[in-house]
């Protein structure tokens, strides 16, 4: 029997988290928002030049980061940034449920004419966009845990690509996060 075989097919198949987007997400939830901010642009930068997957996903955590930081004006851009390549890659579902996420979440922290920014981007993009329509597609899934277990990011049911009913990969990491 050759080396190597006799390892468990997860640890064969485990993926490389860097470490800057485990320290990002630390920062976040710790409450640094313009360390994490900053990790999170690095993150997007470095993944869109190479045509990474995972760019949309990180310029809207940096606009996320910089929301709770009170800078409107460039969360709005970076949110928009993410937004934008969800389009650029015919990812119109990933487009309009991270979209209405951000919509929700802004309205919710009475950021009314930031939402209303978002609204008319997305539908800028998608012309028959109607603002909370999606989320419907988690019905009947299993529950996922609130943090991904590879690199601490939150899991929002929405926006993770679902493997099965019981199974979600991360949208930062794409590390296999099982519901109950």
């Amino acid at each position: 029997m050759r080396r190597g075989f006799d390892r468990p097919l997860g640890r064969v198949f485990a993926r490389a988290i860097p470490p800057l987007l485990r320290r990002a997400n630390q920062l976040m939830a710790s409450g640094d928002y313009a360390a994490a901010a900053s990790a999170f642009e690095q993150l997007a930068q470095a993944a869109e030049a190479r045509g990474g997957p995972r760019a949309p996903f990180f310029h809207v955590q940096c606009g996320r980061a910089r929301l709770a930081m009170g800078r409107k004006a460039e969360a709005v851009e970076s949110l928009e940034r993410g937004l934008g390549l969800f389009a650029v890659r015919a990812q119109t579902g990933k487009l309009a449920s991270v979209g209405d996420r951000l919509i929700a979440d802004l309205g919710q922290r009475g950021l009314t004419e930031e939402a209303r920014q978002i609204t008319d981007f997305v539908k800028g993009l998608l012309p028959n966009y109607v603002p909370g329509r999606t989320g419907a597609g988690a019905v009947g899934r299993a529950a996922l845990p609130t943090h991904c277990p590879g690199c601490g990011a939150p899991v929002l049911p929405d926006e993770v690509e679902w493997l099965d009913h019981t199974t979600a990969q991360c949208a930062y990491c794409g590390t296999p996060v099982r519901g109950t």
